[in-house]
């Protein structure tokens, strides 16, 4: 029985893959029966089912070979409607309220068996257009667009996995800049990733600094600056992390299947640019196992060893097409139509570090190109020698598919094969993101990201929500190398090639992301992190570099005060000469006749009427400003009574705790059973939440408490990690959250966004 390199790991089979068996199915024991389980599975309809069982089992065992987590979890399982696809792109949505509530529809039963969706809303007519036969007006894609929220919410709610959504609109569509700001300080599309449509047209225009205009089937509704609408772009980008954008020509252009299908959207997450009902099937090479005599000057890379695993998943996964079901049969009948796959990269960041090169140096990048070139010409060599075996897929057309402009930079004599032969596989390579499946394996670096951290905690829940521990967690090559040095604690210095995220620059970024895509013939999920003190005209070149680069969609994050829930950088634990802080006893003192203090509105969703709360406060015998009362007026008074005793229970702490900010962190905890509510960009549980956001607001603003002093930041650097890079979770409402990979992930709860 294999044993365990992190508790993490352990932690994720047991809650996420770990089958707990059926009447006919045994229950998985360890790791071992879960890779047997899935190796017998999907070798069964192979005519030699049990060598291409072992070879299976040759490839799983070890981690050498990450199957998407769909297919961990369910093949040869007694779930017998799952899918096995991580994500689809949905139909044209039709420009009628019959065929956007079809597509309602379509995606609510996909996202019920666990597939994330994306749409292009570019064919609904803009606000403000007439409906004929009705004289009425259109209210616009956006106010579509929060219908399939409410839906992909609903379902989430059910207590269905969590729903991924990407909403694409072009950059020619007349309500683009409503769509671009739709999700700033308010409670719209929140279960939607947001990218724009973008076109070589528009991009020649912008750097003409040209006219731009917004048109609806061949009407024009409006004109404006090019330049204008890009700056709205980066500038929403820059402060709120979105919209990202693809490039829509740039994707079609390199489309393997140019000739027989238009691509106009992505599923959630990016790395796979869909047609109508197109599905991702997905699987990642685990770079760290294809590295011989690490941290040495004899470390290189296995690439014989790791073309012969590549030519084993490419049979894998098609197979997983033939065992997997499907929401829809559209979406059953677009995937055996083109068999597409998505093999890609995990563990990137710590080869390197095996490997003794710097992330985003120009060594790493030529490695990165080499690694991906072996990857895709190996599966495209399978590819055609299972065409041979098995039937080519059914869309190819010889003349159409051989003329693509991805498959000219194959190998010429590769090139003359799939022409004359065909191959079973449409698609073959995509990087996708791989945080859960990278824990299991032992906290490897994720997708082509590079470390987060090498040492940080994280909470680990054993079944029960009191049951649970914050547990260190270190990365894999931190870990391999501490074993390599037979340290019994942490060095205080590593080696310079030991770099995070937080050491890679945006350009570094950009570097690794166009060295892989050049051998990527679908697209690649990556988060390109920003500083918080990047400057903007700075940030508005990432994005022209990237097209520049070759890449066929960017993501960027950066930190900003316009977005909830950001920590700034943790304080030092020392107090600064001069600074006072809150004192460690508080002497009471008599109120007296006048008070100064701050009134402010809060709005919610819960109520018709605004509630005023008002905080008093008193300066005490250290020269401090000090809360010391606070009351709410509200015209509704169906909570009266409750409201007047938590007045009266905040008062009374105000005057008797020296620090009563402890008050925050406990009303910020409180949860509505009824759910909660997004207010000015961040997710509130509950009324008595949003009470504490103000306070806190409120002791921020009269120097009671510094940025990151209250409790919630403590919990957060609890984690081990720069709280400048955390956000505040939408499922734990701790600040626990970050990006990568184009995802959410949280440091306390498990939370993911895309998986």
């Amino acid at each position: 029985m294999k044993k365990w390199d992190s508790e993490i790991s352990s932690m994720i089979w047991e809650k996420k893959y770990k089958y707990q068996g059926s009447p006919d199915i045994p229950a998985d024991k360890s790791i071992e029966d879960t890779w047997n389980r899935i190796a017998v599975a999907v070798s069964a309809h192979e005519k030699n089912s049990a060598r291409t069982k072992r070879e299976f089992l040759e490839i799983l065992e070890g981690f050498r070979f990450l199957p998407g987590g769909r297919i961990i979890a369910n093949a040869g399982t007694a779930r017998s409607s799952v899918t096995m696809f991580n994500c689809y792109v949905m139909n044209t949505i039709e420009d009628s309220i019959e065929g956007i509530f079809d597509s309602v529809k379509e995606a609510a039963v996909t996202q019920k068996q666990g597939g994330g969706v994306g749409f292009d809303f570019s064919t609904l007519r803009p606000s403000g257009s007439p409906i004929k036969g009705c004289e009425a007006h259109s209210s616009g894609p956006i106010s579509f667009m929060q219908v399939f929220d409410s839906t992909c919410r609903t379902i989430m709610s059910a207590g269905q996995r969590r729903g991924a959504q990407m909403a694409v609109l072009r950059c020619d569509h007349p309500d683009i800049e409503e769509f671009i700001t739709a999700k700033r300080n308010n409670q719209k599309l929140h279960m939607f990733n947001l990218s724009v449509g973008i076109t070589e047209k528009f991009i020649r225009a912008v750097r003409e600094n040209g006219t731009w205009d917004l048109v609806f089937r061949n009407h024009t509704y409006k004109t404006i600056n090019a330049a204008a609408l890009w700056e709205l772009i980066m500038r929403s980008a820059y402060d709120f992390a979105e919209p990202g954008f693809i490039l829509l020509d740039r994707i079609n252009k390199m489309n393997n299947l140019h000739y027989c299908e238009t691509i106009c959207a992505t599923n959630p997450c990016g790395e796979q640019p869909l047609p109508p009902y197109g599905a991702c099937l997905l699987g990642s090479l685990n770079l760290t196992q294809f590295i011989s005599a690490p941290f040495t000057k004899q470390a290189k890379v296995k690439y014989s060893e790791l073309e012969s695993v590549t030519r084993k998943a490419v049979r894998f996964l098609d197979n997983v097409i033939d065992i997997s079901k499907f929401p829809l049969e559209a979406q059953k009948k677009e995937a055996f139509s083109k068999r597409r796959m998505g093999i890609g990269i995990t563990g990137l960041a710590d080869a390197l570090i095996f490997l003794g090169i710097r992330y985003g140096s120009p060594g790493s990048t030529k490695i990165a190109s080499e690694i991906m070139r072996t990857i895709t010409h190996a599966a495209y060599e399978t590819s055609v020698s299972l065409g041979s075996e098995k039937g080519v897929f059914p869309a190819f057309d010889a003349t159409g598919y051989s003329s693509g402009n991805f498959i000219s930079t194959l190998p010429k004599e590769l090139q003359k094969t799939i022409k004359a032969k065909g191959l079973r596989n449409s698609h073959l390579t995509s990087i996708a993101p791989t945080g859960t499946i990278s824990l299991l394996a032992g906290n490897i670096s994720s997708g082509l990201e590079p470390v987060f951290a090498f040492s940080y905690k994280r909470k680990v829940r054993n079944g029960h929500e009191s049951d649970s521990a914050v547990h260190e967690v270190n990365d894999y090559a931190f870990m391999k190398y501490m074993e390599f040095i037979k340290a019994k604690q942490h060095p205080d210095k590593l080696p310079d090639y030991f770099v995070t995220s937080d050491d890679t620059t945006p350009h570094e970024h950009i570097e690794i992301q166009a060295a892989l895509q050049e051998f990527v013939d679908s697209s690649i999920s990556k988060t390109i992190n920003i500083p918080a003190d990047f400057p903007f005209e700075e940030f508005k070149n990432i994005y022209m570099t990237a097209y520049e680069k070759g890449l066929k969609g960017c993501t960027t994050f950066r930190p900003s005060e316009h977005m909830s829930g950001i920590l700034v950088k943790e304080a030092s634990k020392e107090d600064k000469k001069g600074e006072k802080t809150a004192p460690h006893e508080i002497k009471q003192i008599s109120r007296p006749i006048e008070l100064e203090g701050i009134t402010y509105k809060i709005k919610t969703p819960l109520s018709s009427e605004a509630i005023y709360l008002t905080i008093n406060d008193i300066m005490d015998e250290n020269g401090v400003r000090r809360p010391y009362e606070l009351f709410i007026n509200t015209k509704n008074l169906q909570h009266f009574s409750w409201i007047v005793a938590m007045t009266r229970l905040i008062s009374a702490v105000f005057r008797k705790e020296p620090d009563p900010s402890f008050l925050v962190d406990e009303l910020k905890s409180i949860y509505d059973p009824n759910g909660g509510y997004f207010s000015e960009g961040r997710y509130v549980p509950s009324l008595a939440a949003d009470i504490g956001l103000v306070i806190e607001k409120h002791l921020k603003k009269i120097g009671f408490i510094k940025d990151g002093q209250n409790g919630k930041t403590e919990k957060a650097n609890e984690f081990g990690v720069d709280p400048s890079k955390l956000m505040i979770c939408p499922q734990c409402n701790n600040k626990t959250l970050y990006s990568q990979e184009n995802c959410f992930k949280c440091l306390n709860c498990s939370y993911s966004k895309c998986e």
